[in-house]
């Protein structure tokens, strides 16, 4: 296997689903497995899903073609048949899966690949000596591909997002594993991301078909297999840091809600408006408008990500070379930047300074009623309270 066996599997996956997943929409229609708008969702009409379903026939299709009949490979493509069944009886059960229930089935797919030897055996940090995890590498690897997958469902609330995510992270997986000589998991990865990429042309807004819990299941064992095979495994210092760069976005999102919903007391698995993308529409944001802001800040992390991994900044004995170095610092301010102009201008944070003056020049530019300093300050202080961000509105 090569670079062209993982640019053929990327085309080849993303035909499959890009023509399959038409079909899936009306398969979906057909069992009456169609997203109605809820008070919390972002679409206006009603919408099939079960696009996970495209998405696993592009993959597994892909797998047999270019990848090696080895037990990594039957314990992925199982893995991840089984997530899909656990994500398409969620999706297609009234209601959904009990949360417990549906956590279950996810750990049960996540097993397959693990007990078939796709688990994480050491860990190498920079400065500190490579270590042993012992039995210890099944239980966290186990936890570590549930936790992707439930990150990817997270991110899974606007048109195109988790699949255009999962597309920029999938490719960045690949270039890198690549380079690292992780054949098999570079072309993993490219699957992976053709795989997203022929279904996103469906799923960016008006999204015809969502991927639903069956994608979200899948994409995020698929990715957390290609961080396991392809990065996590070699002996690259800076190995641990790719996956936290690359999948930074929809986990930062998912860390930012289950910290939310712990704060105010609410079970970690309830639905809520705190999501990036709630956020965006919140303040007004479409939501092509939307992804496409999401998509930069992934890409600016992917772009810190391969940077580090190709961008000569130091010798094998550490020996840092100023001008690369430099290079590698514009990179991360770049990715530094678009950080905080989100967290800014999603509110992630509360800053209350900014906070005041952005209601002040609301009612100086009549957007909102006349409120006085206490008023304001007692707007603040609920908003904090309830973690809701909508403003006091001019009354009619």
């Amino acid at each position: 296997m090569d670079e062209l066996d993982a640019l053929w599997a990327f085309l080849v996956a993303a035909a499959i689903s890009f023509a399959v997943t038409p079909a899936t929409a009306r398969f979906a229609r057909r069992l009456g497995v169609v997203h109605y708008p809820r008070e919390r969702d972002l679409h206006d009409r009603p919408v099939p899903g079960l696009g996970g379903l495209a998405i696993l026939a592009a993959a597994v299709v892909s797998a047999l073609l270019f990848l090696p009949a080895n037990q990594e490979t039957r314990g992925i493509l199982a893995g991840a048949a089984a997530a899909v069944l656990v994500g398409a009886i969620d999706d297609a059960r009234p209601g959904g899966l009990h949360p417990f229930v549906k956590l279950v089935g996810q750990f049960a797919a996540a097993a397959i690949p693990v007990w078939c030897e796709v688990r994480v055996t050491n860990v190498t940090l920079p400065f500190i000596t490579p270590f042993e995890l012992g039995d210890w590498s099944y239980p966290l690897t186990l936890v570590g591909i549930v936790a992707v997958m439930n990150v990817v469902n997270f991110t899974d609330g606007a048109d195109g997002l988790a699949a255009g995510v999962c597309t920029i992270a999938a490719a960045t997986f690949a270039i890198i594993a690549l380079s690292l000589n992780r054949d098999a998991a570079g072309v993993l990865a490219a699957l992976t991301a053709g795989a997203a990429f022929g279904f996103l042309w469906h799923n960016f807004h008006p999204a015809s078909i969502f991927m639903g819990d069956a994608g979200s299941n899948l994409l995020g064992l698929l990715l957390a297999c290609v961080a396991i095979q392809g990065v996590l495994k070699t002996a690259a210092v800076v190995a641990l840091f790719f996956p936290l760069l690359i999948l930074a976005v929809p986990a930062l999102d998912a860390t930012f809600v289950v910290a939310k919903r712990i704060k105010y007391g609410r079970p970690v698995y309830s639905a809520d408006r705190w999501h990036f993308h709630h956020r965006f529409a919140n303040i007004g944001f479409s939501q092509r408008r939307t992804v496409l802001y999401l998509y930069g800040w992934t890409l600016s992390l992917a772009a810190l990500a391969l940077a580090m991994r190709f961008v000569p900044y130091s010798d094998d004995d550490g020996t840092l070379h100023v001008g690369w170095t430099l290079v590698i610092v514009a990179f991360a301010l770049i990715a530094v930047a678009a950080s905080v102009y989100l967290v800014l201008v999603l509110e992630i944070l509360k800053f209350r300074r900014f906070r005041e003056r952005e209601i002040q020049r609301q009612v100086e530019t009549g957007e909102i009623a006349a409120l006085s300093s206490t008023e304001i300050e007692g707007e603040i202080d609920r908003e904090v309270e309830t973690g809701e961000f909508e403003t006091v509105t001019r009354p009619d």
